[in-house]
């Protein structure tokens, strides 16, 4: 069987379906297995061993191209995610098994429908992905945590670019726009106090966050001589061996404190407190520690209007510089902290 995993989203969104690809080789272990990434993503997926092929896709397809892409052989198309368009190109391209959540107009497109709904954020993400194998008749029972490969040549050119530092690294990843953010001159100054004392600090971002970063900085001092800025410098993959090649990750709810879980890395992951957010859902499967303010969960931001406006300040530098320096000493399983 040709099974087609289907999630062209966001580096933090692909990751936390690798564990289908893991239950899935191991059920049926004949299976070939091809994942359909978005183009920014698919770097991550190289070389996973539960993955045969990586497919992508820019949404900037015609109907007709996407429907010439099902048509590649496949017998079983799982849609981790519901995108309509992708969901009617393997409807008219005829694939035999077609499974996606039954909770939408459209999922009368696909043949195999999973009724479970993800509203009320009671499992984590790998476990309503897993989940999805039903619509091909599997129990995968325990979910296993992601996990990313990279090659030793690439693990040594991460550690070469980290070379002379002091140690622990620890990468700050200021940006990420998919949730509200810790506001940049936190990390700013979460950036002196750890150099001040003696911890190795790298900036990693896009060159629209290193922007972003920058802006927000352009009336402070410069920071210390020693403090590495990658903001705007690495690919993906790149990205990842700095990552595997540090002993810690300070970042929000976003791609690279994924990419650290699943190398093995601490986390010190900043959290909103909307529901759409809660860690129960989205928290990194790895070691380290969630910041949650200690405040109550929201539905949506409200911004000024709320009396809880301020929530994220209410993480502090000298918190965020406590826990780190306590997951780089002694890294220990994930928990969730309100501070």
């Amino acid at each position: 069987m040709n099974v087609l995993l289907v999630r062209p989203d966001g580096i933090g969104d692909e990751i936390l379906c690798l564990p289908v690809a893991s239950a899935l080789r191991r059920l049926l272990p004949e299976a070939r297995i091809t994942f359909l990434s978005s183009e920014y993503a698919a770097p991550l997926l190289a070389h996973h061993t539960d993955l045969d092929e990586v497919w992508t896709v820019t949404g900037r397809e015609s109907l007709r191209e996407l429907v010439s892409l099902f048509r590649r052989g496949v017998d079983a198309v799982v849609f981790l995610k519901p995108f309509k368009r992708l969901m009617w190109a393997a409807f008219l391209a005829r694939v035999p098994i077609r499974v996606a959540t039954g909770y939408r107009w459209y999922s009368l497109l696909a043949n195999r429908r999973v009724y479970e709904h993800r509203k009320d954020f009671s499992k984590h993400e790998t476990v309503y992905n897993v989940g999805m194998l039903a619509g091909l008749g599997l129990q995968p029972g325990v979910v296993s945590p992601p996990t990313l490969v990279l090659t030793d040549e690439e693990r040594t050119r991460g550690q070469e670019r980290l070379r002379g530092m002091a140690a622990p690294r620890v990468v700050l990843h200021p940006g990420g726009f998919a949730a509200r953010r810790w506001r940049v001159e936190h990390y700013y100054s979460l950036a002196r106090e750890l150099h001040r004392k003696g911890v190795g600090v790298v900036l990693t971002g896009s060159q629209r966050e290193a922007d972003m970063f920058n802006q927000h900085v352009i009336n402070a001092a410069p920071l210390p001589a020693s403090v590495l800025n990658l903001m705007g410098q690495l690919s993906v993959r790149e990205l990842m061996a700095v990552i595997a090649a540090s002993h810690a990750v300070v970042s929000g709810a976003t791609g690279p404190a994924h990419i650290a879980a699943a190398c093995d890395v601490p986390n010190v992951s900043l959290f909103d407190p909307r529901r759409n957010n809660l860690p129960t859902r989205w928290q990194p499967l790895g070691k380290g520690v969630v910041l949650r303010p200690d405040v109550p969960t929201c539905e949506k931001c409200i911004y000024e209007a709320c009396p809880y406006w301020d929530c994220l300040d209410r993480l502090t530098v000298g918190t965020v510089v406590q826990q780190v320096l306590d997951v780089t000493k002694q890294p220990a399983p994930l928990k969730v902290v309100h501070v």
